[in-house]
């Protein structure tokens, strides 16, 4: 078996580019990402449960249907609902600018992490790391050496080479383990058990083991990326983007597969674009249950990479530069055109009413994109905790109970949504089970209040902590032994470091870490590499001597 992988290997690097690309890094690639891949079936039809024909009650008199729209790794600036927009506005996002505008904006809302699985945790349990484990994102065998592998032959600048494999953590767990414990009580749980048929279609990334998967987490059907390529690379109708400077784009390229899987069966190809396959798919799961409660929670990819776009959408925003940009803002454009279609299928079957729909993304933009704007006007990027990692949008819509052009300026955070969507169905907590979240209803519909112990949030990945007391955040970077103390009430975006100027307010921030760390579970798995971010820099830019880095464990 590994005789024919080296030997493919070099096939492939010959091939590829001839003698100049055959060496070891490129048969460790090759090796590492196609060993283990899975075989695709062909594009089958989805039998998804039909509800009842006849409803037994109206809409109105029915618990509110609920769909949680996520999408992946969204700037806060690629929306124009916040007066910005990719390309400097000139790819505006009109339908989910409409679907902010007719409910409750979130002015100030928080991702549960800077990085996608464990703010997933977070939404579906409203629960802290400290209470589940669920620190880390799970990694495919192979990806953190292979990352840290290509970063390191690249030219980074100034920041430090990325650390590998530190502490022998790459076999501790396997990654067919890693995942949300079964233990662990989610929003669909809460939600099957008021009666509500539950739907999850895209990304899930909690863990396919017996326990962990969407099936076994509360869902009755799931509709599961099982990879992650929007299209075949060669497909006729893509238009695909590589990111050169990119160490996670060259893993995903070659690792990643065009394929879907139903309850957790075999993979099959998806029908067309992911993001518009899982819109037509969850276009079908509304027209099946219009006369019984549902749960849909639609997990986009989009935008994360791979940047692939369909060549229409590409057309439709225009020529902009660079390539990157351009595709990147074509897949804005699909998710945009998704949330109009979701909406327009509500109208549609009369349920627009009584449904509600919450809108966010998992974390922020991501630097290794190379586009500096996404964020703006805040610092930093996926991969840390300053504002323009965890800012993301929080829309919440249900006109039955919340009226459009509502604006909440406290803050909220993904740890909210769980309690939220159980208050508004009717829905009990689970008995036993601390919930760090609070329901966000009160403020969205005017009637009360949101309250969190200590007026704080938290945010954690191994020695990296951040706390968010009033209009007070303190970040500190254990490795480095560096802290940063902002009051945002007057320095939103992050600029004044207060942390030698205010040591009353470093040391109580401090102790609010410290008291929240407090008898903290172990993570359920340890980091395999440390990553230095720049704070300011893309990752298409060149870090200079004094540039500012966090070191991100993952």
């Amino acid at each position: 078996m590994w005789k024919k992988l080296v030997l493919g290997a070099l096939a492939i690097v010959v091939v590829a580019g001839g003698a100049a690309f055959l060496n070891k890094k490129a048969i460790i690639l090759y090796v590492a990402t196609h060993t283990g891949r899975t075989d695709v079936a062909p594009n089958r039809a989805i039998d998804w449960d039909q509800g009842p024909t006849v409803a037994s009650e109206t809409p109105a008199e029915r618990p509110p249907n609920i769909i949680f729209i996520l999408v992946d790794d969204l700037g806060i600036n690629d929306l124009s609902t916040f007066g910005g927009g990719v390309a400097g506005g000139r790819v505006p996002t009109p339908n989910i600018d409409k679907l902010a505008a007719d409910g409750a904006l979130f002015t100030q809302a928080y991702a549960g992490n800077g990085t996608c699985a464990p703010s997933r945790a977070m939404l579906m349990t409203g629960r802290y790391p400290t209470r589940t484990g669920f620190e880390f994102t799970p990694t495919p065998p192979g990806m953190g050496k292979i990352v840290s592998m290509f970063a390191n032959d690249m030219d980074r600048g100034a920041l430090p080479p990325v650390d590998y494999n530190r502490d022998g953590a790459d076999d501790a767990v396997p990654f067919a383990e890693m995942g949300l414990p079964g233990k662990e009580v989610t929003i669909a749980e809460v939600l099957k058990d008021k009666g509500y048929h539950t739907v999850h279609i895209g990304k899930w990334h909690l863990g396919r083991s017996a326990e962990s998967n969407p099936n076994a987490q509360g869902f009755d059907e799931s509709l599961l990326m099982a990879s992650g390529l929007f299209l075949p690379e060669d497909d006729p109708d893509v238009v695909n983007a590589k990111l050169d400077f990119d160490p996670i784009d060259k893993f995903l390229w070659a690792r990643m597969q065009f394929a879907a899987s139903f309850n957790m069966g075999e993979w099959f190809e998806p029908g067309g674009y992911l993001t518009d396959y899982w819109t037509d798919e969850s276009l079908k799961v509304i027209e099946a249950n219009k006369n019984r409660p549902f749960f849909l929670y639609l997990a986009h990819w989009g935008v994360h990479t791979p940047l692939q776009a369909t060549k229409a959408d590409y057309e439709a925003v225009g020529d902009i530069e660079p390539e990157r940009l351009r595709v990147y803002a074509a897949m804005l454009h699909a998710l945009d055109r998704s949330v109009g279609e979701i909406t327009a299928k509500l109208e549609e079957e009369g349920l627009a009413d009584n449904t509600i729909i919450v809108f966010s993304s998992d974390n922020g933009g991501a630097g290794y994109i190379g586009l500096p704007e996404i964020n703006q006007p805040y610092r930093g990027w996926k991969i840390t905790l300053f504002e323009g990692g965890i800012r993301v949008p929080m829309f919440l819509k249900w006109p039955a109970r919340i009226a459009a052009g509502t604006q909440v300026d406290t803050p909220v955070a993904h740890i909210d949504v769980m309690p939220t969507l159980a208050a508004a169905a009717g829905a009990a907590l689970p008995e036993g089970v601390e919930i760090d979240g609070r329901d966000m209803l009160p403020v969205a519909t005017g009637t009360g209040t949101i309250s969190h112990p200590d007026d704080a949030l938290f945010w954690q990945s191994g020695y990296y902590h951040v706390v968010r007391a009033g209009d007070w955040k303190l970040q500190v970077d254990g490795r480095q032994e560096k802290n940063w103390l902002f009051d945002l009430a007057t320095d939103p975006t992050e600029q004044d470091n207060l942390a030698d100027s205010r040591p009353d307010k470093l040391a109580e921030l401090q102790g609010l870490l410290d008291k929240h760390l407090a008898g903290a579970v172990q993570p359920l798995y340890p980091y395999t590499i440390e990553t230095p971010i720049a704070i300011d820099k893309t990752e298409a830019d060149r870090v200079e001597p004094g540039d500012e880095y966090v070191w991100w464990p993952n």
